[in-house]
């Protein structure tokens, strides 16, 4: 699995529980996974950056997506590991479950999407950057992926690198699968710092 990571050890995507995946999120969560600062952050940088009209992937979503009240996207894809949360979410225009550790290509065609979106899942990927040169595949040409992350995570399901890391050291990894995936101007901002509520970084990078 790091093939194309060789700079990291072997063992870096292992779990504490390796047991399927589809069995750990069976059980429908429906909570958000940070808090409300985190949540109207990302809303607003969602905001800035989501093309109005385009068509989004929310990749490894769930209930709710954080999309912008006030913005009309002409379809919201989303995917994710359990079909309760899924259908619960109100901006998805269709929706498909996937384990991405089992099959990281998506069932979509090239180019597709205007921006794809991975919020608080990033840490759980065992094939990052085949995953992410699979979004790079289903983006148009200069679109943006948007990669969002915390310092929650279920750790039992969050790989061994992503537990060894720190917050800046989370950057410096997502910036890696994406450089590696393809992308072009990889970025990392600060959205929270974590003084006051959670933290809150998107790593952001264009097909």
């Amino acid at each position: 699995m790091t093939s194309r990571l060789p700079e990291l050890p072997a063992g870096a995507f292992e779990k504490v529980d390796p047991d399927d995946d589809a069995r750990f999120y069976e059980p429908a969560r429906l909570t958000t996974h940070i808090d409300d600062g985190a949540v109207a952050a990302l809303t607003d940088f969602y905001r800035r950056i989501l093309p109005p009209g385009g068509a989004v992937l929310d990749l490894m979503s769930s209930w709710v997506s954080h999309l912008p009240a006030d913005r009309d996207y002409g379809e919201v894809v989303g995917h994710g590991m359990n079909a309760t949360e899924l259908a619960a979410n109100p901006r998805l225009t269709r929706w498909f479950v996937q384990d991405l550790n089992r099959t990281p290509r998506l069932p979509m065609d090239d180019g597709a999407f205007d921006a794809v979106l991975c919020c608080v899942g990033v840490q759980y990927l065992q094939r990052p950057v085949e995953v992410f040169a699979d979004v790079r595949r289903v983006l148009r040409p200069g679109a943006p992926v948007l990669v969002s992350f915390s310092n929650r995570c279920f750790p039992t399901k969050a790989v061994a690198v992503w537990r060894a890391l720190d917050g800046p050291g989370h950057a410096r990894l997502v910036s890696l699968y994406l450089q590696r995936a393809g992308f072009a101007a990889v970025r990392a901002d600060v959205l929270k710092d974590g003084w006051v509520g959670d933290p809150l970084t998107v790593v952001t990078g264009e097909a």
